[in-house]
């Protein structure tokens, strides 16, 4: 199982992936290799589906791929390889619909090609506006055993494949799979794992995908179950790994029917609605010597997931888009001091550039709290003072209030934004976190602008406990905490006007985080709300400002999904919304 990474719309690249992996597949003595879901093409994919030059591409290259294993001498190995194909329907006006397909490669030949049964159509998927859902069941008589393929959302759904592969007696469930990173969903993923496993009546293995595109985070976590349910096979989160397991698994009994086989003639479905069409590939041959020990990698705790999540997700959204420097603004705070520390991770801290843009109203630790963490990180830091900017604007425009704060966030980000323009290629990152992106309590235009949000979809309750974990991993290696303890300790504040802190405009963050939770992630309404204990003004008070700030939201720079509800790609309201909750 080759838990890889793959780049949207990189078909050639992608297909060199497969022969790499392929070539240490075979040479760890594999007979079969499965990759992830849409391999050739990256996943997902978006309107590229709907672009029939892009199908085409996918369609050439699996089969160029096909001939260039046998011509690489791995010709013997099969190869489950997801792509994109379509239908073949000549009136259609794109030559037919889309299909999210596994690919069965062996000697040369697309032997078949499975099309994807169940399409998700929730949360960040939307297959149902680009695919056409398969009915057919293909199942492979590898040396003997017969092995049922399946993608992705397949398991997540009840019937279908999972059902069809029980009925079939096959010996082992194939699955690839392009299933994004969300926290603890590694917990249901194995549990959905075990369980599916014992309902197919046999050995499931599951290969997942691995790395960064935009918003997502590929986690891989590739594993395999016994028919009893019991997780045999796991590979490590957010690497790069070639899982290879051997398995002694029940021969095929079925009746081989070639005409079937050929798709020359329609089978029967059978209970569970599916078309069974069985292909023989190569009969049984002598067990390895040798077993390879399988290897069940310990889950990692939630603070370690999270954060290489985080870290993942900007590496790959810079290196996979030729970014090669990344600027910010530091403010000493805890935020932009995460993000800072995030994208020397990501980076190297080389390739990080910190500005300290300090004004008439900025603290002496937030000025030393930045200079310590750029000597701690060893990211290039300059200072430039906002003074002269902001004293020439006043001479021009009367300001006062907020609009006088807004002025100083603008000019930071002017000046942010002209660096990067300067020494392309770069970009800003925006630094900040799902809280305050939820009511509103940042600047248009100034510390909401940027290229990337690393920390978007992260809480700022959250943000704390990173920060001193990210520590506490330091000091056990034996390394320099890169936060300073001030910036982790100190009271919140925009520093844009004298004395003033974050809670003079918010309720305290773990308040806020804990009804954000239930109005945001849960989708709970006033009344609900004010029903789990909460003061009714308090509740009224959180949801107006989240209500009000959706406009800002659609302009807000992409960051890394860690939560079962990020804002973009799984919570979409109208902005233009005369729905008032509790009110």
């Amino acid at each position: 199982m080759a838990q890889v990474n793959a780049t949207v719309g990189d078909i050639s690249a992608n297909a060199d992936l497969v022969m790499d992996w392929s070539k240490q597949a075979a040479d760890a003595g594999a007979h079969l290799v499965l990759f992830p879901e849409m391999m050739l093409t990256g996943y997902p994919v978006e309107d590229l589906a709907l672009r029939r030059s892009f199908v085409e591409a996918s369609r050439t290259s699996i089969n160029r791929l096909a001939t260039r294993l046998l011509d690489a001498g791995l010709g013997d190995l099969v190869a489950v390889v997801g792509y994109l194909d379509r239908t073949d329907e000549p009136d259609h006006p794109k030559g037919g619909h889309p299909l999210n397909v596994a690919a069965v490669l062996h000697q040369g030949q697309v032997i078949c090609s499975y099309a994807k049964h169940h399409l998700p159509n929730y949360g960040v998927f939307d297959e149902y506006r680009y695919f056409k859902p398969g009915n057919e069941l293909q199942v492979l008589r590898i040396r003997g055993v017969d092995v049922a393929i399946a993608i992705c959302e397949d398991l997540w759904q009840d019937g279908g494949p999972v059902a069809a592969t029980a009925e079939a007696n096959a010996g082992l469930l194939a699955v690839i799979n392009a299933s994004p990173y969300e926290r603890d969903k590694d917990d249901v993923r194995g549990d959905l794992v075990r369980r599916r496993a014992q309902e197919a009546g046999c050995p499931l293995a599951y290969v997942n995908l691995v790395g960064g595109q935009d918003e997502l985070v590929f986690d891989g976590d590739t594993m395999i179950a016994r028919e009893d349910g019991t997780i045999v096979v796991r590979a490590r989160q957010f690497v790069e790994e070639l899982v290879v397991a051997d398995l002694d698994l029940v021969p095929g009994t079925a009746p081989m029917q070639a005409e079937i086989a050929e798709g020359t003639v329609p089978a029967e479905p059978g209970q569970s609605g599916m078309i069974i069409r069985r292909h023989h590939i190569s009969d049984a041959g002598d067990a390895p010597t040798e077993l390879i020990t399988p290897v069940v990698a310990k889950p990692l705790e939630a603070m370690a997931e999270v954060y290489l999540a985080l870290v993942m997700g900007l590496r790959d959204y810079c290196h996979k888009n030729g970014v090669e420097r990344v600027y910010l603004g530091l403010s000493g705070g805890i935020d932009s001091t995460l993000v800072a520390t995030l994208a020397c991770d990501a980076l190297g801290a080389d390739h990080v550039y910190g500005i300290s843009n300090p004004s008439a109203y900025s603290s002496e630790h937030s000025k030393s709290d930045a200079a310590e963490l750029a000597e701690r990180t060893g990211l290039h830091f300059t200072t430039v003072p906002i003074a002269p900017a902001v004293d020439a604007f006043h001479q021009m425009l009367d300001l006062d209030g907020i609009a006088a704060e807004n002025l100083q966030a603008r000019i930071r980000a002017v000046i942010w934004m002209a660096e990067s323009n300067q020494h392309p290629p770069s970009i800003v990152l925006a630094c900040g976190n799902k809280s305050e992106l939820a009511v509103g309590y940042s600047t248009i235009y100034g510390d909401a602008v940027g290229g990337y949000a690393p920390i978007k979809d992260v809480p700022k309750t959250w943000v704390w406990r990173l920060a001193r974990w990210r520590n506490e991993q330091a000091v056990q290696r034996g390394e320099t905490p890169p936060i300073p303890e001030n910036s982790i300790t100190k009271e919140p504040s925009a520093e844009l006007r004298p004395g003033q802190k974050d809670t003079d405009s918010l309720p305290p963050y773990e308040l806020l985080d804990d009804v954000l939770d239930d109005y945001v992630e849960g989708d709970a309404g006033h009344e609900e709300i004010v029903a789990m204990g909460f003061d009714p003004e308090l509740a009224d008070r959180v949801i107006r400002l989240v209500d009000s700030a959706e406009y800002k939201r659609r302009q807000y720079p992409p960051g890394t999904k860690i939560s079962f509800k990020a804002f973009g790609r799984d919570r979409r309201l109208p902005i233009t919304n005369g729905w008032r909750e509790g009110r």
